[in-house]
């Protein structure tokens, strides 16, 4: 599963303990009052949830997998820091919401891409008391399948699946009133294949391999403090490359709704999605709550992610002048009013949004041909015919518009030819294979 992003710190970390440093796991300095719940493996929750193996962690939880007792199933444990009102409860309150909207629309064929809350409980420990979240297992993210490719592709098939799947879920989301706000390939999961409940923990670890424990030093001082496990547990990579993701794998879920908000009851005017999928209306209508349309601009960014090699918009540690020239490059001049605010735009271009000097842009055309196209065929992968490449770029073009108002919303989307003639038949073959 992929860990939970977040790179807040905690103003409660103990400064005067330092700790042997040890790759991949949490921060071990978080272990404190305030701070992660200390779990060991082999470990029973809630008198029903064995602890197998750790999935990952972030700044306000770590994420476990357990064995459910009572339903002999592998489920993922996310357990909050002590007393947490940060980005956790709002995710729980987020998908508690959802959750009880499912009741109602059981019959929507997206309610499946959003996690279930199959159970919530808090434990209290040496540390506090903790909120635990219980939903399905996550192999791994899309993301992360592509950093273990060396291709950093999908299968058009399997890229098809995943666009039609996340277009429902962020439609779905919608028509529930919710913004999700931080829509990109790292918070999209493939779900762990059903065909794993089947295995014991023993049979499980004789396929992935024990948990690797790491032992917990304090420097400075022999013993460890009250609320420090005596070792780390290095997470487990259940993943594989992305080109080797199969059709009936294909299977995902949105999450991290630590952002998400409601604009019917919320305002919103930053968006703390990755600087490259930032909307450009929160630049030059900074007094304008964001709304949906934010979430279609991110949705767009995520879609061309999925179908190809590279991302859409470019850029390292990007100033925000950078990604607007990313988007006048990509997508032609910007509206005459945020033109005209936009003071950087001499630094590249003439007042007419052609390149000055001997720079030119990189078009939408050129784009997709290096990060979908050439790449596929390099690889041995297959390309986009024109019909599909046609349809594509129609619909993606239409959720990249400036305006915000212009955007399609995202049932809309759902009856682009490209949805209709290539993404959702192939999400049908997809269950197909799995079933």
């Amino acid at each position: 599963m992929a860990s939970v992003n977040g790179n807040g710190t905690s103003d409660a970390i103990k400064k005067d303990v330092e700790y042997m440093p040890i790759e991949d796991v949490e921060r071990l300095e978080r272990y404190r009052p305030g701070g992660y719940h200390p779990i060991t493996i082999g470990e029973l929750l809630h008198g029903r949830y064995r602890i197998v193996h750790k999935l990952g962690f972030g700044a306000y939880s770590t994420i476990w997998m357990a064995r459910d007792q009572k339903s002999e199933k592998y489920v993922a444990i996310k357990i909050t820091i002590a007393d947490s009102d940060l980005a956790n409860s709002q995710e729980r309150n987020v998908l508690h919401r959802l959750g009880n909207a499912e009741l109602k629309a059981k019959s929507h064929p997206a309610s499946a891409i959003i996690p279930s809350i199959l159970d919530d409980f808090t434990i209290s420990g040496p540390n506090g008391v903790h909120q635990c979240l219980v939903t399905p297992v996550g192999m791994m993210s899309l993301a992360e399948a592509k950093d273990a490719s060396s291709s950093r592709l999908f299968r058009l098939p399997v890229a098809r699946a995943f666009s039609a799947q996340l277009v429902m879920a962020v439609a779905y989301l919608h028509s529930q009133g919710v913004v999700h706000a931080d829509l990109h390939p790292g918070n999209i999961l493939i779900l762990l294949p059903k065909s794993m409940d089947s295995l014991s923990p023993e049979q499980f670890y004789e396929k992935h391999g024990r948990p690797h424990h790491e032992p917990i030093i304090c420097l400075g001082q022999q013993s460890l403090p009250d609320g420090v496990p005596a070792h780390a547990v290095v997470p487990i990579w259940l993943g594989k490359a992305s080109e080797d993701v199969s059709l009936s794998e294909a299977q995902i879920v949105v999450t991290d709704f630590g952002e998400s908000f409601t604009p019917a009851t919320t305002a919103r005017y930053h968006s703390h999605t990755p600087d490259m999928l930032v909307p450009p209306e929160t630049y030059f209508e900074p007094k304008k709550s964001l709304s949906f349309p934010a979430d279609i601009w991110t949705l767009a960014c995520t879609l061309w992610e999925l179908i190809g090699q590279r991302p859409l918009f470019e850029g390292f540690n990007a100033s925000a002048d950078w990604v607007i020239k990313e988007h006048v490059d990509t997508l032609g001049t910007l509206p005459l009013p945020w033109w005209q605010k936009w003071e950087s735009r001499s630094k590249w271009f003439n007042e007419d949004g052609t390149r000055h000097g001997a720079t030119s842009s990189r078009s939408w055309e050129q784009r997709f041909n290096q990060s979908v196209q050439e790449p596929r065929q390099e690889f041995n992968m297959q390309p986009m015919g024109d019909a599909e490449r046609t349809a594509f770029l129609t619909m993606l073009r239409d959720m990249l518009a400036f305006v915000p108002e212009k955007r399609p919303a995202a049932g809309l989307i759902m009856e682009y030819e490209w949805m209709q003639q290539w993404a959702l038949p192939e999400l049908n073959r997809m269950k197909q294979n799995m079933s």
